[in-house]
């Protein structure tokens, strides 16, 4: 049904006095599909309908069904045993499971040729040079592609954007064609302008064969009325933030009663940014058939809810290690005083542009994250007149200054990104060679996502954080990650609210046992009767060292 807001819903349907029904045939469009990819037909044994209308009809239209094609792969995938598809899985370094009372999750295809695409999709494939699916791609691609529920979780940079993106353009091309008024088919929620610029542009890379395949991107910072003239001609896809796409249902600019593909990307960074209400708002107002993949690069508690309540037998797919620092990022902690961090990072900035003058080489692409929009801008200043080329990006920029700023960047006609953290997460540049935390993050959480900024799909990268006292606690956990990478344990950290709550509380302990073991050597030990809960850091309190946090985080 059309999307109606909240406040409204009550006076609708108590001042609501007729009903319209509409018939519902026992058959459904299908999509078949030949198991060797060489001969695709789409067929339609029905004219059934959904009791959704069009806003813009001067009469009351009815909405076709969605359609949920039958999909298989190729007859050489099909006839895979279990033991093949564990190996591959293994190779690929996927972890896959499925619902108890599910069917397994399909097989990877470790090649698009093998995944029976739309020949469109595949000429697309084949102009952008994609040779061979990622991890994620290989197994998220034919669940997706089978019509099931997806929770997917992996390493930032490892492709997961084309792996919900092909098999959406390949569900959008089954369904009887939007007209005036109608759609979207498919949905993409994110949480950044940046992001749902990056997801648009890689869909239309891959529908970039199909002429009159619509995709409309709707963001805030940019004309609303542009926005609403494309979405009311009828589009194909939305890619969206959350609070702007709201704002287009409310004014009737867009309707949820044609979508039946929804992504959740970067779900955890939605969530931290506060749009649980907006996405449980477009979540209840889906029609009932719908298949919905959620994506988080962490698994915190309250994805894990939303997946409960909104995901149907999801199949989960893990790539790798989740929300840790990953092994192929080289750490290095540098303890430096406020006053000296500037000096420092020019310092550093300038070795680094003479070594790649002397050998020759471009000056490696790096971002510098900093707290603060208006320290951003003063170090980006003062590396400018270093002659080094940097650029600032904030929130406080104007997004035509923070496209064009992620433009040079991405082109290597700048080459530092001097950033708060809206470029920690989500933001896809390849070949960062070094990222730079002059500030370090409030959390773990993090800094993990400032690091995967670099280290990205394999390759090597070099993460530098400047810390003061006031940053030991957070010191303490990032040496003891490092710790464990070297060893070669997988370690997983608790991300989200619930594990940020716990993190301050597990901080506020470790000051208030400071504080008791001061008054404890000037008043001697008898003196002072500590709680139980610290007893286990007095047991240590004799032998003082850098980073002491580390019993506290682990209590």
């Amino acid at each position: 049904m059309s999307y109606v807001p909240p406040h409204l819903r009550n006076l609708i349907s108590s001042t609501t006095t007729t009903t319209t029904t509409t018939s519902k045939s026992n058959t459904s469009p299908t999509l078949t599909l030949a198991t060797d990819c060489t001969n695709l037909s789409y067929t339609s044994n029905s004219n059934s309908y959904s009791n959704g209308f069009r806003r813009s009809s001067s009469t009351l239209s009815p909405l076709p069904d969605p359609v949920f094609p039958l999909w298989n792969p190729s007859q050489r995938v099909l006839t895979m045993s279990p033991d093949q598809v564990e190996e591959v899985r293994c190779r690929l370094n996927v972890d896959v499971t499925s619902a108890p009372d599910s069917e397994p999750a399909p097989a990877p295809i470790e090649s698009f040729e093998d995944m029976c695409l739309h020949p469109s999709i595949m000429k697309d494939i084949a102009y952008h040079e994609y040779t061979r699916p990622t991890s994620i791609q290989a197994q998220a691609m034919p669940v997706a592609l089978s019509g099931r529920d997806l929770l997917g979780c992996a390493e930032t940079g490892s492709g997961k954007t084309a792996a919900f993106a092909i098999p959406m353009i390949q569900h959008c091309l089954a369904q009887s064609p939007v007209r005036r008024g109608d759609g979207p088919l498919a949905l993409v929620l994110a949480p950044t302008r940046e992001l749902a610029q990056q997801i648009e542009k890689e869909v239309k890379a891959f529908s970039k064969s199909l002429e009159s395949f619509k995709t409309a991107i709707v963001v805030g910072g940019t004309n609303i009325s542009d926005q609403r003239s494309e979405l009311r001609a009828g589009v194909d896809i939305v890619v969206a933030t959350p609070g702007r796409f709201i704002d287009h249902l409310q004014q009737g600019n867009s309707s949820l009663s044609r979508v039946s593909f929804v992504v959740l990307d970067e779900a955890d960074r939605m969530l931290d940014m506060g749009f649980e209400p907006q996405i449980r708002e477009v979540m209840r107002s889906l029609p009932e058939k719908h298949q919905t993949l959620l994506f988080s690069a962490t698994m915190p508690v309250e994805i894990e809810t939303l997946t409960q309540e909104y995901l149907s037998s999801p199949v989960q797919v893990k790539v790798g290690k989740v929300s840790s620092p990953t092994a192929n990022v080289s750490q290095n902690l540098v303890k430096v005083p406020d006053s000296e961090k500037l000096d420092r990072l020019l310092a550093l900035l300038v070795e680094e542009s003479s070594h790649a003058e002397r050998s020759g080489h471009p000056f490696p692409l790096t971002i510098v994250f900093v707290e603060r929009k208006t320290r951003c801008d003063e170090v980006a200043e003062a590396l400018v007149a270093q002659g080094l080329q940097a650029v600032a990006l904030h929130g406080g920029r104007s997004q035509n200054e923070r496209e064009a700023a992620l433009r040079n960047f991405r082109n290597g006609t700048t080459s530092i990104l001097v950033a708060t953290d809206v470029a920690s997460r989500g933001l896809d540049v390849s070949g960062v060679a070094h990222v730079i935390n002059l500030d370090l993050p409030k959390s773990m959480e993090d800094y993990v996502h400032r690091i995967g900024r670099t280290g990205r799909a394999g390759s090597m990268g070099q993460a530098t954080s400047f810390y003061t006292d006031r940053d030991m606690f957070l010191v303490a956990q990032i040496k003891k990650a490092i710790a464990e990478v070297e060893s070669g344990n997988i370690v997983t950290f608790a991300t989200g609210k619930v594990a940020r709550r716990k993190e301050k509380e597990a901080a506020v302990a470790q000051k208030e046992a400071r504080m008791a073991l001061s008054k404890l050597s000037m008043m001697g030990p008898n003196s002072l009767n500590i709680e139980d809960k610290y007893r286990f850091m007095i047991a240590s309190s004799n032998i003082k060292r850098e980073g002491s946090a580390d019993s506290a985080w682990d209590d």
